[in-house]
This record gives C-alpha cells, sequence and structure tokens, in this order.
C-alpha cells in the first residue's frame, strides 16, 4: 500500500485524482490552501500554504509520503498582463521549489506536475501536437507553466530525482468550476439562457472527460524517468459541435451568443496522445457524447 500526497487536491481535478487513489487501496494525503467542497473521511488533509515550507515540511515529516502529485499550478495567471494583482502572483516558482527540496530530503519515489496542454502548444503550428513541439505560448498561464515545467526537469536531473509533466488536455466533467467552458454552457441552458462562445466557434478544442484523465495521471506513476506527456480526448472539435451537442442533449433549441474578443483565441487545441498510449497503454474510454450526458446528470441534480 503506498502513501500520495495531492498538493492542490481540493479542487476538481485533484479531488477526483484523491478519491481514485483511494479507491485503489491507497493512503492518500491533501495539501491544499482551500477546504475541500465534499471531504472524505478516508483522505486526511492539510489546508496549508504550499508556500509555507516550515509547514510543508511538517507534513512530509509526519505523513512521509511515497508519491506527489503537485496541482498547485498558476492557475491565478490566468489574468492580463495589465491586471493590477498580476505581480502578486509572479513567485509561481516558490511552491515548487519548497516541495522539491522537500521530496529530496524525504526521498519521495516521484513527483508528477500536472500542467497544461492547452495553454503551453498556443497558436501550435503543429496540430495535433506532441510532446517535442518547440512550444512558445504568450499567455502568462502558458508561460508560467512552462516556466514550471523546464524548473522541474532541470531540478530533476541535477538531483537525481524522478519528475513527470502531465500536459492536459481541457479535463472537463461532474463536480468541474462553473467557469469551465462546457459546465457554464451546460447551466446557462439549463436556466434556457443563451450561452457564450467566443470568437466564431470554429476554434477546435481537445476535450478529455475527467475519470480518463486522472487514469492517465495514475498510469504515468508506473515507470521511473523524467518525461513529458500528453494527455488528452484523442478528438478534436469545434466549440460549436460542443454547443450543438448539448443543445440535443439536453432537448432544448437555443442559440449561442457570439462575443468578439481583443485577442483573438487559438484557432486549433489538438494534442498528440501517442507517446503515453505505447508507454503505458493508457488511451481515453469516454467520448464527448457520453461524457456531456455525465456531466449534464450532475448539473441537473446539483441545480
Amino acid at each position: 500500500m503506498k502513501k500520495y500526497l495531492i498538493i492542490g487536491g481540493a479542487g476538481f481535478i485533484g479531488s477526483c485524482l484523491s478519491k481514485t487513489l483511494l479507491d485503489l487501496g491507497n493512503n492518500v494525503i491533501v495539501i491544499d490552501g482551500l477546504p475541500p467542497k465534499e471531504p472524505d473521511l478516508k483522505i486526511k488533509y492539510y489546508q496549508v500554504n504550499i508556500k509555507d515550507s516550515e509547514k510543508v515540511q511538517e507534513v512530509f515529516e509526519k505523513e512521509k509520503p511515497n508519491m506527489v502529485y503537485y496541482l498547485a499550478g498558476p492557475i491565478n495567471l490566468r489574468k492580463p498582463i495589465d491586471d493590477p494583482l498580476f505581480l502578486k502572483e509572479m513567485d509561481f516558482l516558490t511552491g515548487i521549489k519548497i516541495t522539491l527540496d522537500t521530496c529530496k530530503n524525504f526521498n519521495v519515489e516521484k513527483l508528477i506536475f500536472v500542467s497544461s496542454g492547452g495553454a503551453i502548444y498556443q497558436d501550435a503550428k503543429l496540430v495535433p501536437t506532441k510532446e517535442e513541439y518547440l512550444a512558445h505560448p504568450t499567455t502568462l498561464y502558458g508561460l508560467a507553466n512552462l516556466a514550471i515545467e523546464k524548473y522541474i526537469l532541470s531540478y530533476a536531473k541535477i538531483n537525481r530525482i524522478n519528475a513527470v509533466i502531465a500536459r492536459l488536455a481541457n479535463v472537463y466533467g461532474p463536480a468541474q468550476w462553473k467557469s469551465g467552458f462546457i459546465p457554464a454552457m451546460i447551466l446557462k441552458m439549463l436556466n434556457r439562457e443563451s450561452p457564450i462562445i467566443n470568437d466564431t466557434g470554429r476554434q477546435t478544442r481537445d476535450f478529455i472527460y475527467i475519470n480518463d484523465a486522472v487514469l492517465a495521471l495514475v498510469a504515468l506513476e508506473k515507470k521511473n524517468k523524467s518525461e513529458v506527456y500528453n494527455i488528452g480526448g484523442g478528438k478534436e472539435i469545434s466549440l460549436n459541435k460542443v454547443f450543438s451537442l448539448i443543445n440535443k442533449l439536453l432537448g432544448v433549441k437555443i442559440k449561442p451568443t457570439y462575443q468578439k474578443l481583443s485577442n483573438l483565441e487559438t484557432k486549433r487545441s489538438f494534442l498528440d496522445i501517442k507517446k503515453i498510449k505505447k508507454e503505458f497503454g493508457w488511451t481515453p474510454k469516454t467520448d464527448i457524447e457520453s461524457g456531456l450526458l455525465k456531466t449534464i446528470a450532475f448539473m441537473k441534480h446539483k441545480t
């Protein structure tokens, strides 16, 4: 039986990952700056700021985890560069450095960092996009994720520890934040309101259902080497097509509201997942229609 520490485990992906690892018969500990929305009595939670080195070390010393998943990425940098709060979030390397130092000191077997494939491969000229693609993100969020990735891999090489980068596509599913594209659209349409679609809606995305994403993260622990892996849904789909599917599944005829942006959105975003399929035998199981049905059922129950 292994002991897993999920940093950022109270969020959408982290909470699902925690419960999955628990169901597989493991011990699970969570560090998060916020309390869990629906705590599980079998999971031990620590409400700790990941930038508080002393408290983080106390958790490691007490729990002695075998594996660490780091999901406390630079989510707060999803804002324009002229946002007055943006400088406050620019110390995004502090938390990961503290975590890496502590992993090294306590001989943790592996650290897996959950990054963003969509943000890293922004406006990629090669679609589907492979891990080797020379990325040039222009958003703060994408740049911060790429900087964390580079730092982790450099640290791992110098200090001879195992670290894996998981570049996730657009994860969706039950219990997602309502600010996500799919849950926001479903919520609007359940209320018989017109959902907002940025730009023309012809831009494509790579959506992956939460259960598939989590099982990919679990699979990544099986080999001891520092690598980067894409995790996507295996299908490129336009935002207009997602909207049409939700319309059909809800049995309504609602028109969207198209919103022009000052900055054009990425036209195509689709991850090449051949590498993780070949090395780990993982493949996404949930098609977009099945995933939407499950998400709709959950949101109907909650609203």
